[in-house]
């Protein structure tokens, strides 16, 4: 027994309400289904208490609903995200499901629908977008296992604050986004920390007189599309370390190294009690410091060339890191660590969907988010089709791509559709969904009859 519905958005974050957003003023039916109870799942339950965006409230708005905002160059706190996410949902009536975990996703060689199995039941489909990010599982190093049971390990995704970190010094491994920023609040609260310093880069958070995102937008980086990467695996590259945590301010580990934190190599490893580290730290700075030469320089090359009227600013040449002594290993009890916090990053699983969509990477094979399957797509991946694809900032061009593409090969208008598939479909599964939370507060038919602004369209449901 199964239900029909014309498309079915699987991940209710930034990524599926976006598409669900232009589908609704298309007046297609379709439905979001969201494993978590809530909405904003990943700000609510997988970032720290003091989190913010790191991208200014210019950037982070979502189709139909931006931030009128006093402060543009300001930056959202993860309550404010999550409540930012609660209202776009009501606002729009968008039917988003919650507690729905789908675990496979199918297609009938005879009907040539998609087939969604839920923990809810089942779906047939004609269009299935694929919502789900590509951070997906927290991802640990395989010798975490080696680390002794009396020392704590946990993720970023974990972290919230330095009251809950067991007493003691902390290692911090990784410095993209996550750790440097965790690092920064447990040494500022008094805690000694350890800091275990990977390849990412350094941005200044604001240059010129304009915050680095401003400038990123202005140049032209955002548009650069994912064919124009050195090669496939660029897409995955780490971020660089920036924070928007007290209003914004620049990250540099050679700070970090005058306010008292040790900086370490990669860690490669843990043996009786003492973790492994390559000799890579003085490279891995010089590495984030040409970072952001590198990004100065094509700013005022821009600002030159263009003829803007922008103060000149000369960044502080920090050099404290490299006076660090390199050691290839840390007694993690003679430094009286008792915590880890993997700051290393998700991996991603798309195996639900059991179709050969998929290249060498697990990623799937698409072009902006069009599969060669008819009907399937991909939405929310960083590098989908340029550098913001990943981004509140770039997601809405990605949704509405997609939502167009539905529009217009769905093709058969949609009330004839939904009157030829109701008496059917309504007849299938009438209590399906029926334990899962709509945020319209409806039960799920088959037809699509959760669109409260468009009744007319279900004089037949």
């Amino acid at each position: 027994m199964s239900t029909y519905i014309e498309t079915v958005i699987i991940g209710g974050g930034q990524a599926g309400l976006a598409v669900s957003y232009y589908l609704s003023h298309q007046d297609r039916p379709h439905v979001v289904l969201e494993q978590a109870e809530q909405a904003g799942n990943a700000w609510r339950n997988h970032r720290w208490d003091s989190f913010t965006l790191n991208t200014p409230n210019w950037q982070s708005s979502l189709p139909g609903a931006e931030i009128a905002s006093a402060n543009p160059d300001g930056f959202r706190s993860r309550d404010e995200v999550v409540k930012y996410f609660e209202e776009y949902i009501e606002r729009f009536h968008l039917p988003v499901h919650y507690g729905v975990r789908v675990h496979r996703v199918t297609r009938s060689e005879t009907s040539h629908r998609y087939v969604v199995e839920t923990s809810g039941g089942t779906f047939e489909a004609q269009n299935v977008v694929i919502a789900t990010g590509l951070y997906q599982k927290p991802k640990l190093p395989a010798f975490s296992a080696d680390f002794s049971a009396q020392i704590r390990q946990i993720h970023s995704d974990e972290y919230r604050n330095p009251q809950s970190v067991p007493a003691g010094a902390v290692l911090v491994v990784g410095s993209a986004q996550s750790g440097p920023q965790i690092a920064e609040e447990l040494y500022q609260s008094g805690r000694k920390v350890y800091l275990s310093v990977s390849r990412a880069g350094r941005v200044p958070r604001r240059y010129r007189g304009k915050d680095a995102n401003w400038w990123h937008d202005r140049i032209g980086d955002y548009e650069r599309t994912v064919d124009q990467l050195p090669s496939p695996q660029a897409k995955f590259a780490s971020k660089p370390m920036i924070s928007g945590t007290n209003g914004g301010h620049t990250l540099n580990l050679h700070q970090f190294a005058r306010d008292g934190v040790a900086l370490l190599g990669r860690v490669q490893g843990v043996k009786d009690g003492r973790v492994i580290l390559a000799q890579d730290l003085r490279e891995n700075l010089a590495r984030a410091d040409k970072f952001e030469d590198d990004f100065v320089k094509t700013i005022d090359e821009f600002i030159k060339k263009n003829g803007l009227d922008a103060p000149q600013e000369l960044l502080p040449k920090l050099r404290d890191g490299y006076n660090v002594e390199q050691v290839s290993e840390l007694d993690l009890r003679a430094a009286n660590i008792n915590t880890v916090i993997w700051a290393t990053g998700y991996s991603f699983d798309f195996s639900m969907v059991r179709l050969p969509i998929f290249d060498g990477d697990g990623y799937p094979i698409q072009k902006r988010g069009i599969t060669g399957y008819s009907g399937l797509y991909f939405v929310g991946l960083p590098w989908l089709h340029d550098a913001k694809s990943g981004l509140l900032f770039g997601v809405a061009a990605d949704a509405a791509y997609i939502a167009s593409a539905i529009n217009r090969e769905t093709g058969q208008p949609l009330a004839d559709k939904i009157t030829e598939e109701t008496s059917t479909a309504s007849k299938s599964n009438p209590e399906f969904l029926a334990g899962s939370r709509s945020s319209s507060g409806l039960l799920l038919v088959s037809s699509g009859c959760h669109f409260r602004d468009a009744p007319h369209l279900f004089a037949n449901c």
